[in-house]
């Protein structure tokens, strides 16, 4: 009897904790709600573009309760929503001026500041004059800053410009202690994205590519910081940091001799500079009149529902099934673009800004584009980003033309398998294997002896027939003969510039002349109006906006933490790759040299850490 009273107790016990629970969470979404909606009543003032967190082509939605529960929020910004926003205010007679507050910005790749350097260049032209300030400026932010019509940094600040170039983590030592056999299934020399798992070193050919790489994407940087700030000093801090601020006491007054900022600002000192620009408003935060970002990205640049020329996103690492926003997911790409066959639309733009994935993804989305081009008889343009390379330049042989910025990274043709064993594993604590076999792919792969002879040909000649079929794909998209591509394929990456020597891009430019080059093809004339194909968001995504998930207020760090950057992020970052290599034995058109500019979400990069520190600790 006291047992049934005890369980009794339990359920009424439980019952009571999920009634609260529902409680609470109707409140919480009420609030939302209640909140959720910007003022739809803009002021006047400063337009405040705080680019806390990064700049990517979609964001990914924020998890739901996330901000609820204290768990760290990185902030994703949408390029194409930046830019609209930049180009609205050229001509809104209520932005005065435009603060740009890069204390939390952690970059978003080269092309995107180059677009949004124009896009400033733009507003400065029509009169508004855009103010920058940072504690530290890095590649990215000096990048964005270096055209603002000033830059202030704060006293105790610095400004280190390192060029790009860097190093990447080789886990072959790692998986011969931990017993994992990597094996490897590629075709192409420089398709560089294996060697983590196979040396402990970069090879010849993958140090010569990369090479070659960065150094014409450095130059590019150069470029267009110099044009923006002729005065700068630019090649002495990047080419002899030493003689430029070794023998300096005060590294941000070094900075403004060296013509690299303007002012040495403290951020109050901004903040009275900007009331200067847009008015006084002593309620609002820094005292000056201000206009926050999202809000008048939400009010003055809705996305378009219906239009002439239609927009795709394929953005993020491709993968195979369904996923939110921010990973080009095959089935979910696939079902937002047969949505798309029910409007009338005139021409298709794809924008593309992914390193690649699944190979068999990457045939889906191209196919999807290719039947509604068919079906629609419509000019399909492809506009690349920071990345359009391996299964991202794979999906964009369904282009008639293919339009990119200078410094995004391309190409990367060439295909990949990695299938992981665990006979060394086993062996290391005494498992052996054994069985029977009936024909010799019986039990293949086998993950546990290795897989056999047969299995390795059989998945090698998976792989090269996918090679082949690339191949094609990109001879008969740009009319060259398999042989020529053959040669500029083999894995190579390339700039935008050299690619379209190569014949690999038509034209330089960015979204805004990839949407002309649209309407051209199709026969608009004046301004086209646009319809962003968008995937059918999910449960928590809704619960996501309906909460209002934000980032928290930025931690204002100093210069040496901004210059230092987050190397924890980039371990993460590589680990979860790792894992993700591994995972199976699908076949890869991916690019790991085209590193986007996001870190694992809080949540996946601490279960990695655990993960992957208790396979040491064994």
């Amino acid at each position: 009897m006291s047992f049934a009273r005890a369980l009794w107790k339990l359920l009424v016990g439980i019952k009571d904790a999920l009634a609260l629970l529902l409680l609470l969470l109707f409140f919480a979404l009420l609030y939302a709600a209640l909140r959720g909606t910007p003022d739809p009543v803009l002021g006047e003032g400063v337009l405040v573009v705080d680019l806390d967190g990064i700049v990517v082509e979609e964001a990914a939605p924020a998890a739901p309760f996330a901000t609820l529960t204290g768990q760290p929020v990185l902030r994703e910004w949408a390029l194409p929503d930046l830019l609209a926003a930049l180009a609205a205010a050229k001509d809104d007679d209520r932005v005065a001026a435009v603060a740009l507050d890069l204390d939390g910005f952690l970059g978003g790749g080269q092309p995107a500041m180059e677009e949004l350097g124009e896009a400033i260049a733009a507003l400065e032209a029509a009169g508004k004059p855009v103010s920058a300030f940072a504690t530290g400026y890095v590649g990215d932010s000096y990048q964005l800053a270096a055209h603002a019509s000033e830059i202030h940094l704060n006293p105790l600040g610095a400004v280190g410009l390192a060029g790009p170039g860097g190093s990447q983590l080789y886990f072959a030592d790692l998986l011969d202690r931990l017993g994992v056999t990597a094996n490897i299934y590629r075709v192409g020399t420089y398709k560089a994205a294996i060697e983590p798992f196979t040396r402990s070193s970069m090879s010849d050919e993958a140090r010569e590519n990369m090479r070659a790489l960065v150094e014409t994407l450095g130059e590019q940087w150069r470029d267009d910081v110099r044009a923006a700030r002729p005065a700068a000093q630019i090649d002495l801090a990047l080419d002899d940091p030493v003689a430029a601020f070794g023998g300096s006491t005060d590294l941000a007054e070094r900075a403004r001799e060296l013509g690299l900022v303007d002012t040495l600002s403290s951020r109050a000192a901004w903040h009275a500079r900007l009331a200067e620009l847009g008015g006084e408003d002593e309620d609002a935060t820094g005292g000056f009149a201000r206009i926050e970002l999202a809000d008048y990205i939400a009010l003055e640049t809705p996305r378009e529902r219906g239009g002439e020329i239609g927009i795709v996103t394929v953005a993020g690492n491709i993968v195979d099934g369904t996923a939110a926003p921010g990973t080009a997911a095959g089935e979910s790409l696939v079902k937002a673009i047969e949505a798309a066959d029910k409007r009338d639309l005139s021409a298709l733009v794809v924008r593309i800004d992914s390193p690649g994935g699944s190979a068999l993804a990457s045939e889906r989305i191209r196919v999807a584009l290719e039947e509604l081009k068919a079906e629609k008889d419509i000019p399909v343009i492809a506009s690349f980003g920071t990345y359009a390379a391996s299964g991202g330049y794979w999906i964009a042989t369904a282009a008639d033309e293919i339009v990119a910025p200078t410094a995004t990274l391309t190409g990367s043709i060439g295909v990949f398998a990695v299938l992981p064993s665990f006979e060394g594993t086993l062996d290391k604590v005494g498992v052996g294997v054994d069985g029977v076999r009936t024909t010799p792919l019986s039990g293949e792969p086998d993950l546990l002896a290795g897989p056999s002879a047969a299995a390795d040909a059989l998945f090698q000649a998976g792989v090269e027939s996918t090679y082949a079929r690339f191949l094609a794909l990109v001879a008969a998209s740009r009319e060259l003969p398999v042989e020529r591509v053959a040669q500029i394929a083999e894995g190579r990456v390339w700039d935008g510039g050299t690619a379209r020597q190569l014949g690999l891009v038509d034209r330089f430019g960015g979204l805004d002349t990839a949407i002309a080059l649209a309407a051209e093809a199709a026969g608009i004339e004046g301004e086209p109006s646009l319809h962003w194909i968008e995937r059918e968001r999910g449960v928590a995504a809704r619960l996501a906006e309906l909460l209002g998930a934000e980032a928290p207020e930025p931690s204002r760090t100093d210069a040496f933490a901004r210059l230092a950057g987050h190397p924890d992020a980039l371990l993460v970052r590589a680990l979860v790759t790792l894992e993700e290599l591994l995972a199976g034995p699908s076949l890869q058109a991916r690019c790991l040299e085209c590193v986007p500019p996001t870190a694992p979400a809080p949540r996946a990069a601490a279960a990695a850490r655990e993960r992957w520190l208790a396979r040491l600790a064994d």
